[in-house]
């Protein structure tokens, strides 16, 4: 089953940037499939990007909100936030742990043989600040002259735009290259961050930054896929809290907002069907009971 996660997310990464014609013309994706919402993390500047990202575009929602009203184009936010709604309607944060392009890349810096470490609870909390601050207060409430607000998260944050954007394009484009200035150092440095702080703990960004992860996050008790837990068959064995990448106890938290569905728990875990995959109220079971099972004896009075 991992090995099938990781095709899956190659595919998904190579699906929302699939446009390798800048390598000739330069320049960024401005195609018909610009319209499209990518289900992760994946900046709308990467010139291979062939849809939106939809916490950038959130921003810009809000941003521009006060001129926006005026002229009638709020639909305009119903459409992102209508996307992301679905999106984590259907599959929750299972989208972290299977399509993200950004998780997989920290995925595979933690491959790098190196000694590891946990990542401190508390932090986690960080990405919902990050949605609330930097994703929606900050670009509604600190204007500029024009009664305009600015994408805080992407522009001072984010380092997948760096990864996809900004250096892709500081190397294409000369012009963007002599521009380069102490804004895209801070964005180099928290890159440089994560990237390292990625190859010591399993997806540092995703569990402590990441707000498109947190608003995700909010529907994996109620997404139409997601894990379920039988607690009748569960033995309190603890062996899916010694598989799960994000350190969780699943049998004490099912359905907790931190997890990414990656499947370790019951396919390598459990072993006696207490964690299962659920498809809009369908249940299938990836593991079946040990043959050392006791088999429970039924007496007669």
């Amino acid at each position: 089953m991992e090995s099938f996660r990781k095709w899956v997310q190659s595919i998904s990464f190579f699906l929302t940037n699939g446009y390798w014609g800048f390598l000739v013309s330069g320049t960024i994706y401005q195609g018909p499939l610009k319209v499209l919402c990518s289900p992760g993390l994946n900046c709308y500047s990467c010139p291979a990007a062939t849809t939106f990202c939809p916490i950038g575009s959130l921003q810009q929602l809000l941003l521009g909100l006060r001129m926006t009203l005026p002229a009638g184009q709020f639909y305009l936010g119903a459409y992102v936030v209508g996307c992301m709604g679905m999106l984590g309607a259907l599959c929750g944060r299972m989208i972290c742990g299977w399509i993200c392009p950004f998780g997989l890349f920290q995925e595979l810096l933690h491959k790098i043989p190196t000694r590891k470490f946990a990542v401190a609870a508390w932090l986690t909390w960080g990405k919902y600040l990050c949605l609330l601050l930097f994703v929606i207060v900050l670009p509604l409430t600190v204007l500029d002259s024009f009664a305009m607000g600015k994408p805080w998260f992407c522009q001072f944050i984010c380092p997948a735009g760096t990864l996809q954007a900004g250096i892709p394009l500081v190397l294409m484009q000369p012009d963007i290259r002599n521009a380069v200035g102490i804004l895209y150092l801070h964005k180099l440095t928290i890159l440089l961050l994560f990237v390292l702080w990625a190859v010591f703990s399993y997806r540092p960004f995703c569990r402590t930054t990441c707000p498109l992860g947190a608003f995700y996050g909010l529907f994996n008790g109620v997404s139409l896929i997601r894990l379920k837990f039988n607690k009748d068959n569960c033995t309190k064995c603890g062996a899916c809290h010694e598989v799960c990448p994000v350190d969780l106890r699943f049998n004490e938290t099912p359905n907790s907002r931190e997890c990414i569905g990656c499947l370790q728990c019951s396919t390598k875990a459990c072993r006696f069907n207490a964690i299962s995959l659920e498809i809009g109220g369908l249940a299938f079971n990836s593991a079946q009971p040990p043959p050392d099972k006791p088999v429970q004896q039924t007496h007669s009075p």
